[in-house]
């Protein structure tokens, strides 16, 4: 089967509906599958629950998808960068599912790892505790936390073979290869494209069974800086 498709839309094509969860890998705007997003953006599909660790930044990231209002919902553990994020959900026309990060980071690896529920004892007597189930195990209080699994993930990898095994390059890895495990569909945007048994199996993240469909990443693709910190030029 091939699973190298020539650009985003094409790779998107029958995947995209209506009403679906969509993970999208990346932490700010490192490791972040803009060229997906764009064209999910092109797309027009709407009522989207996004589960991302933060909604992107104002006119990038997932911030493209909350300028045309294509979110329902977002399933996030930071949002501090977006101020369009902060007005739709103050304006009540987004809905928001806060979760710490280490417990979001562990519903999508429990997901992916076919685990419908664990126990954690972080939030327990906060609003995150709200409406959950409580036990005690060895005097200590815990709440259940469900597994989270998408229609549809996509991510972002620094090299791929044909076959859909992926390296991740430093911080970019983050939540992807998480992600990769736990959308019924994983979709990849990928910087290099190698033929298999180019990939050392040593060096590999995330094996190709996860990976369904591959981009290749256009020549001069660019990859956004969120912040940029420079130190001042010595004098000359």
């Amino acid at each position: 089967m091939n699973k190298v498709f020539k650009d985003a839309k094409s790779a998107l094509e029958g995947v995209l509906k209506d009403g679906i969860m969509i993970m999208s890998g990346g932490f700010g705007l490192c490791g972040v599958p803009n060229a997906l997003i764009q064209e999910i953006r092109a797309s027009g599909v709407k009522n989207l629950t996004v589960v991302s660790n933060n909604a992107g930044v104002d006119g990038d990231g997932l911030g493209l998808l909350l300028e045309t209002h294509q979110i329902k919902k977002m399933i996030s553990s930071y949002v501090g960068e977006n101020k369009m994020f902060a007005q739709q959900y103050l304006a009540g026309e987004l809905e928001l599912e806060f979760n710490p990060q280490g417990t979001m980071s562990e519903r999508i690896r429990a997901g992916g790892a076919g685990i419908p529920a664990f126990f954690t004892k972080t939030g327990v007597g906060t609003l995150v505790a709200e409406g959950k189930e409580e036990r005690v195990f060895n005097g200590q209080r815990y709440i259940m936390e469900t597994g989270l699994v998408a229609d549809l993930s996509i991510i972002h990898a620094w090299k791929a073979d044909t076959e859909g095994n992926l390296v991740f390059r430093k911080t970019a890895r983050n939540f992807n290869p998480m992600m990769a495990t736990a959308g019924r569909v994983t979709i990849v945007q990928v910087e290099h494209l190698v033929e298999v048994g180019e990939i050392d199996p040593d060096h590999i993240h995330t094996p190709g069974i996860y990976v369904q469909r591959i981009v290749p990443l256009a020549a001069g693709y660019v990859k956004r800086i969120e912040k940029v910190t420079t130190r001042p030029r010595p004098a000359a």
